[in-house]
């Protein structure tokens, strides 16, 4: 591989060395003509995901320091087919909970959803109307542990063991419902009917994970053609977020340091 000059959304050894083992396992299931010749090295197939997805610009765009768009575009699309990137995602979720000193199970969520606009590539059966925010797009519902961190996506079913979900006043009595088949209690958080900003008990959580999926500019419209690929998508930045927080790293400020100013004794 030829080197190149680092992005800074590319993972650190650190963070490599906690997902390794995935690829690792993943290429040695690979079989069949050609698998010995693939020159690739996952790792930079992973960085080349994580610049997208962090810096929102469209695949052909990607510099060409990393492996051809379409090569890391398939990869992509294989990883989220084979749930491979669920798996990326799962791993780091759980480590993240158990550094909390949380157990890997969790016992309580919350559900939420947000309306985003989709790109004109977007087919029309695969997006709708949101009348109450006047959006023309897709509706990320996303279940979240009391952490913030993500369960499920695009989906209403609270997560396998959760016995309490925490839920939004715009979900209709069908959720509750279907809670209620699955002995789950759904109970609703109501909004003040102050003015202003107020943070909502329990349901602040999901609020705060959808500002860090913000800050992933990929997602800050829906471009993906595929409903599964914008779920990958919404993994892959979950997953970029667990890791620096497993390492200690923080969040990229798009500033270098000689721009920031010295401060004052």
């Amino acid at each position: 591989m030829n080197p190149r000059r680092p992005y800074r959304s590319d993972v650190s050894d650190a963070r490599w060395a906690l997902i390794e083992q995935v690829f690792t396992d993943w290429r040695a299931k690979r079989t069949g003509p050609g698998t010995a010749a693939r020159v690739h090295e996952l790792r930079e197939i992973v960085n080349a995901i994580l610049y997208v997805n962090r810096t929102g610009i469209p695949w052909e765009y990607l510099p060409h320091g990393f492996p051809p768009y379409k090569t890391v575009y398939d990869y992509y699309a294989k990883w989220e087919t084979d749930g491979t990137t669920q798996q990326v995602h799962d791993l780091l979720r759980d480590r993240t909970r158990q550094s909390h000193g949380r157990s890997v199970q969790p016992t309580a969520a919350v559900v939420d959803a947000q309306s985003v606009k989709t790109s004109a590539n977007v087919a029309e059966t695969s997006q709708g109307i949101d009348a109450g925010k006047k959006i023309k797009g897709r509706k990320r519902h996303v279940i979240t542990d009391t952490l913030g961190l993500v369960l499920a996506v695009l989906v209403a079913a609270a997560h396998p063991g959760v016995p309490k979900v925490w839920a939004d006043g715009g979900y209709q009595n069908s959720i509750f419902n279907h809670g209620a088949r699955l002995g789950i209690d759904v109970e609703v958080v109501q909004r003040p009917r102050t003015k202003g900003f107020e943070p909502l008990p329990k349901r602040w959580v999901i609020e705060r994970t959808f500002g860090w999926l913000m800050q992933h500019r990929r997602l800050a419209r829906d471009y993906e053609a595929l409903p599964e690929r914008s779920r990958a998508m919404i993994h892959w930045a979950m997953a970029n977020k667990m890791a620096r927080e497993l390492t200690g790293e923080s969040t990229p400020t798009w500033r270098i340091e000689t721009d920031i100013p010295p401060t004052s004794a």
